[in-house]
């Protein structure tokens, strides 16, 4: 009786090189799956961010411009100017902070491009007058917006009832009706124009 030699147990280089292409396969599509995934939510990431960004820089004008005070600048030793003063890339008005701001009280703005860095909106906050005998005029400034190629402001009149628009609101006596804001960034990104009614505008200007 012929005793055969016990069948060999394992796998043939064949088989051993099949497996490892279809690892390979795997693992790429594996890796290629996460990429993608990571660049999806990178991106939904940045869309977040610009929309947050949008939405702060609307919710401060919202907040701030259809309340601005026609007031008159004559407590001081130089001759009264009207608080409003607007041009092309920069606008000064007076309004007032919410109860809940560490400053409270009329406010005078400054919003425009900064001379430093004309990639940047930069707003100046000062108060607008003294509340107190001897109070310091101190000036904060803030960085609303970076990246942007260009911030144009336009000023609504209905002067002698021809309602146009201005590239500038100097030297008045009296508020627009309306405030213009167009805002470019560097990504060319879309950003709607934003227009904004002034309450007082019909408002005579008073006088501190």
């Amino acid at each position: 009786m012929t005793v055969r030699p016990p069948k060999a147990v394992g796998f043939t280089l064949i088989e051993v090189m099949l497996a490892m292409t279809l690892l390979s396969i795997m693992v790429v599509l594996l890796f290629s799956s996460l990429r993608i995934g990571a660049e999806s939510w990178n991106a939904g990431e940045s869309k977040i961010a610009s929309v947050n960004e949008k939405a702060v820089v609307y919710q401060f004008f919202k907040r701030h411009l259809p309340g601005i005070r026609p007031l008159w600048d004559d407590f001081s030793e130089q001759e009264p100017s009207f608080s409003f003063q607007g041009r092309r890339e920069r606008m000064q008005f007076v309004s007032v902070l919410p109860v809940s701001a560490a400053h409270k009280g009329l406010q005078l703005f400054e919003i425009g491009i900064d001379p430093r860095d004309r990639d940047v909106i930069m707003v100046k906050l000062k108060p607008f007058y003294p509340t107190e005998e001897d109070a310091q005029w101190r000036q904060e400034e803030v960085v609303l917006l970076e990246h942007v190629r260009e911030f144009e402001l336009s000023y609504y009149s209905q002067d002698l009832g021809n309602g146009i628009w201005l590239d500038s609101w100097q030297d008045k006596e009296s508020l627009p009706a309306l405030i213009k804001i167009k805002i470019t960034l560097d990504d060319q990104s879309y950003w709607p124009e934003m227009t904004f009614a002034l309450r007082l505008a019909g408002a005579a200007g008073d006088k501190l």
